[in-house]
């Protein structure tokens, strides 16, 4: 497996109070999972958990094979920015660099820009933003500027895409064209993607959908097609 939980649990404050109870899951290379739920259901916590950027109170957590409780915070470091890419609801682009610039972020801090640019082009061209490589964030829409985003999480040619609802802030035509760019990357690269929604249109457009309820695991479904 890709991706292995066992028995994790998460809880906040003093007296803690439990947002993920007795979470067991897998999720297997190239798998497109959705995860969804109601507000307050625990997904992006657990997204969060998935991608390493949140540790669990308690239970384990492998990728990889790996033991990430037992990954130093450099090795932990270096995996994420090798092997993983992110996708938020606002797209955090920096507002003083080109659209190209923006996406060759992550290659800049390991100093791979020169030989990941050629990737960045094709990636802003396949997402119908060819002749937006010089504008800055404040010259796209937010459609445009949410591509952008995902670019960047592709660019280092990730084996995992964490996505926390990455089409709150579109309109549905911009949704409905962010989830294909996820659709495609997924088939045609092999990407693990995982993604919190809240729309059962976007989440049918998963291969697989895990459904939370008070922190734990309602239930599972499989993609029809």
């Amino acid at each position: 497996m890709s991706i292995l939980l066992r028995n994790v649990a998460k809880a906040f404050g003093d007296p803690p109070l439990p947002v993920l109870q007795d979470i067991s899951l897998e999720i297997g290379d190239g798998e497109f999972v959705a995860l969804t739920g109601r507000s307050g259901s625990g997904k992006s916590t657990l997204l969060y958990i998935l991608s390493t950027l949140d540790r669990p109170s308690g239970g384990e957590v492998l990728l990889s094979g790996h033991q990430v409780a037992a990954l130093s915070p450099l090795d932990l470091h270096r995996f994420r920015n090798e092997q993983m890419g992110f996708v938020f609801q606002f797209h955090f682009l920096l507002p003083e660099l080109s659209a190209l610039d923006n996406v060759l972020m992550p290659a800049r801090k390991t100093r791979q820009e020169r030989a990941r640019r050629s990737l960045a082009l094709e990636l802003l061209t396949q997402f119908g933003l060819g002749d937006k490589l010089a504008s800055l964030p404040r010259q796209l829409s937010g459609g445009e500027a949410q591509r952008v985003a995902i670019a960047r999480a592709l660019v280092m040619q990730p084996r995992y895409v964490f996505a926390d609802e990455p089409t709150g802030n579109l309109d549905s035509a911009n949704g409905e064209l962010v989830l294909n760019i996820f659709r495609e990357t997924n088939r045609t690269r092999r990407t693990t993607i995982v993604m919190v929604t809240h729309d059962a249109d976007f989440a049918a457009m998963a291969g697989r959908q895990v459904v939370l309820r008070d922190g734990r695991i309602l239930g599972e479904s499989q993609a029809s097609a």
